[in-house]
């Protein structure tokens, strides 16, 4: 029968103050002291006459609960089977082929791009063909030795945050050597790019009044992280069309704060953004840019400030952030702006109060890094089909089978390209991504796409018939190029 203390309760009420409820009147509950007796001694017990709502009840109508419901109450006093859960997660990226296995490489800083590989407890020699170290420059003579002289003068770390350890020169210096380079007032650094997108979003969505944020739906998971952390309104709109923004922009009034986010060079497509178009209009509508510039610092535009330096776009650009992680060969992120909003996420931002600065070592080696760059940017062409970017992501589509040829790429041949699969990309779009840099010569290309062609058969993978647009080869799917509707297809733009 229904209990007629509960049912007299909302199930919110009972849902949150059970513990209470137990506490107070568990000890007169028959099912309670059924249940607690059995758990303890083994012996069913429990005198259902104490119950103080049933006392006036005849006894005719009181009935024990089946074993069935007693056996289904949850037992007060144990604890959550922590193991079990974590155990059955792994299974679960397991069975579905997201599992991910670290490989153990060694780079050589003597010979980029080689590296020794010990996943297998030897060393085998292999060929490195998707670090983000675009340039090689983490290898670069110059660079090291900045890091040398930094790391004898200042020693390995940076004692603290800057709020309390203090505010080094070269910190001061980077910033404004980065701040030159995208031609804005001010820089802030961070110690990761992660954390700049993660930490500025947060910070600007929650400070300005009513904010809205528009986010491109290819955007980073750091700037997802900071978008979806603010819990202010947001609007999706289709990766790099303008058309789409232009849209939505239309539903919030002119006069509402926004932020419009999204990315020039996209990380697993190689894709480029509109830029001119996506900043044009979120300046039309009262917006603000926050453009990720992570994946083309260094490598586009006369002094490698990226995309926005190449399309003459930098005082349409707002706020922009980069890394010193890739192109630069070494760690660390960043913002670009004027100096007010600077100051203010300087003030303001959690993720870069609270966190332990950049050691001097990696300050001083940045620094050097731009230098360098500055005064001969690339010297050598980068294979970039299908797209106008860097990037070569190649399409496999299948988790199971773009581990496989990751794993025996890397056992059989000696090249190491990681397979990419959820959640870096979505499912259905796991990918092998190839990033070329200058020291990757004729000769080890040539012997790369000779080897994936042997492995891609292989492992029982089939080549399409040429896009009929552009009349290029694909391994994955005929290209649908001529009646395409996404905006800015990589195959499109190569095509024209």
């Amino acid at each position: 029968m229904t209990c007629p203390f509960l049912s007299q309760l909302s199930s919110t009420y009972v849902r949150n103050y059970w513990p209470i409820l137990m506490k107070s009147y568990g000890a007169n509950c028959p099912v309670v002291t059924t249940v607690a007796a059995k758990f303890h001694s083994g012996s069913e017990g429990g005198d259902v006459t104490k119950c103080p709502f049933l006392a006036e009840t005849k006894p005719s109508l009181i009935k024990e609960a089946s074993r069935e419901l007693r056996d289904d109450v949850i037992r007060i006093g144990g604890t959550f089977p922590y193991e079990s859960f974590f155990r059955e997660q792994i299974m679960r990226k397991k069975k579905d082929h997201s599992y991910r296995v670290f490989k153990k490489v060694n780079r050589n800083a003597t010979k980029f791009p080689s590296a020794i590989e010990t996943s297998r407890g030897d060393n085998t020699p292999i060929t490195v063909w998707c670090a983000n170290d675009y340039l090689g420059m983490s290898c670069h003579p110059g660079v090291k030795e900045a890091v040398k002289a930094a790391l004898e003068a200042h020693g390995a770390g940076a004692g603290g945050t800057r709020n309390i350890s203090g505010n080094s020169a070269l910190h001061e210096a980077l910033e404004s050597e980065l701040a030159s380079l995208h031609h804005k007032e001010a820089a802030l650094l961070f110690t990761s790019c992660y954390v700049a997108n993660d930490s500025t979003l947060y910070t600007l969505a929650k400070a300005l009044p009513g904010c809205h944020i528009f986010s491109d739906e290819g955007n980073h998971a750091s700037m997802i992280q900071g978008i979806r952390n603010s819990q202010v309104p947001k609007h999706i709109f289709r990766h790099n069309d303008p058309h789409h923004l232009y849209e939505q922009l239309q539903t919030v009034d002119r006069s509402v704060p926004k932020i419009v986010a999204f990315e020039t060079v996209h990380s697993m497509t190689g894709a480029i953004c509109p830029l001119e178009d996506l900043c044009r209009i979120s300046h039309d509508f009262g917006a603000l840019t926050f453009v990720d510039e992570v994946h083309a610092v260094g490598l586009y535009g006369e002094h490698g400030a990226g995309i926005g330096e190449r399309d003459n776009q930098l005082p349409h650009m707002d706020i922009i952030s980069g890394t010193l992680g890739k192109a630069f060969g070494n760690i660390g992120g960043y913002i670009a702006a004027d100096a007010t909003l600077i100051d203010t996420v300087r003030s303001y931002a959690a993720g870069f109060i609270f966190t332990t600065s950049l050691p001097p070592t990696v300050v001083a080696g940045a620094r050097a890094s731009i230098a360098i760059l500055k005064k001969k940017l690339i010297e050598f062409g980068f294979p970039v089909e299908p797209t106008k970017s860097h990037i070569i992501p190649i399409r496999i589509g299948d988790p199971q089978l773009c581990t496989k040829v990751s794993d025996v790429l890397l056992k059989t041949k000696g090249h190491y390209i990681q397979a990419i699969n959820y959640p870096t990309v979505r499912r259905g779009e796991e990918k092998l991504r190839l990033a070329p840099t200058p020291h990757h010569t004729k000769i080890m290309m040539d012997e790369f796409v000779a080897d994936l062609l042997e492995v891609w058969h292989a492992v029982g993978l089939k080549h399409s018939e040429p896009c009929h647009y552009c009349r290029r080869p694909l391994l994955q799917g005929p290209c649908q190029s001529g009646t395409c509707d996404i905006p800015n297809c990589p195959q499109l733009i190569v095509a024209n």
